[in-house]
């Protein structure tokens, strides 16, 4: 086995294979991940955190956004990572930062010409062997459900895939969507807001998406961080495989990421791996 994989139980992992395969096509969608996850964490040798990372660090948003910004990441990040918060209360906070940080992106002068001339530079890049992935589901028909709680919303997203030619009809974005006036300036979030703890897929009911995937109970799921198993709570899946992306920190999160994934692939490697399981289930 290639030394970038790690598979913490085989016998579970081919058991759940099995039975995705004999089911078909027909029973399977999957839901991702989208920032270093179909793409890369890395990018020339330089981390690519996020796409909001590139806007301020590119200077596309005011001077003043970064204090601000991490004013309120002191304020609320504590609470999100604090286990003794009850759930519902971390939702509220989270509700509000996300809120805040909208508000701030909008002051700060987010405008939608800035995203086109990142995702059109090399700046962010597919993961290799994601665009065969991508040809893959297209070609058994197999929804791809791509799931962001991105400051940035779903718009990015969609110019990034077009550039690369691979915004197909199979493809479903989940994420925040903003309002735009003549100039390309934002002017507002519609609601339902999507912050990292209701990016789930008790949101999915909302969209179209739904409708497609309703019956379609295996899932394979893919995500570069321990939240985004959190993606499925919400939907009624029968089997699910969960591919995690652990990108950087191995020694320190390898031991969480084995509990919580059932593939787990190191050092911003390829698809290829998922790309084969794919296969195995699917032809």
């Amino acid at each position: 086995m290639e030394e970038n994989i790690i598979i913490p139980n085989l016998a579970g992992l081919e058991r759940l294979k099995k039975v995705i395969s004999e089911e078909g096509a027909g029973n399977l969608h999957v839901l991702t991940d989208f920032d270093r996850t179909l793409t890369t964490a890395f990018v020339n040798g330089r981390s690519v955190n996020s796409l909001i990372s590139i806007l301020y660090n590119e200077n596309y948003l005011s001077p003043d956004y970064t204090k601000e910004a991490q004013a309120l990441h002191e304020k609320y990040y504590p609470i999100e990572i604090d286990p003794k918060v009850p759930k519902e209360e971390k939702k509220n906070a989270m509700n509000e930062w996300w809120t805040k940080h909208f508000a701030l992106l909008i002051k700060s002068g987010l405008n939608k010409n800035d995203l086109r001339r990142i995702m059109n530079s090399d700046r962010v890049r597919l993961r290799e062997g994601c665009s065969e992935f991508i040809e893959l589901l297209k070609d058994y028909n197999i929804p791809l459900i791509i799931m962001s709680a991105s400051g940035l919303g779903v718009d990015p997203i969609a110019m990034f895939l077009k550039k690369e030619g691979k915004l197909y009809n199979n493809i479903y974005i989940i994420s925040n969507y903003y309002e735009w006036d003549e100039n390309g300036n934002a002017l507002s979030v519609k609601e339902p807001i999507i912050h990292s703890l209701n990016k789930d897929e008790t949101a999915v009911q909302n969209f179209p998406a739904f409708e497609v995937i309703k019956n379609r109970k295996n899932v394979i799921l893919l995500g570069d961080n321990l939240e985004d198993v959190g993606m499925i709570e919400g939907f009624g899946y029968n089997n699910l495989i969960k591919i995690g992306f652990l990108n950087e920190n191995i020694e320190e999160n390898l031991e969480y990421y084995k509990r919580n994934y059932d593939v787990i692939i190191l050092n911003d490697s390829s698809m290829d791996y998922v790309n084969s399981l794919l296969r195995e289930v699917v032809i």
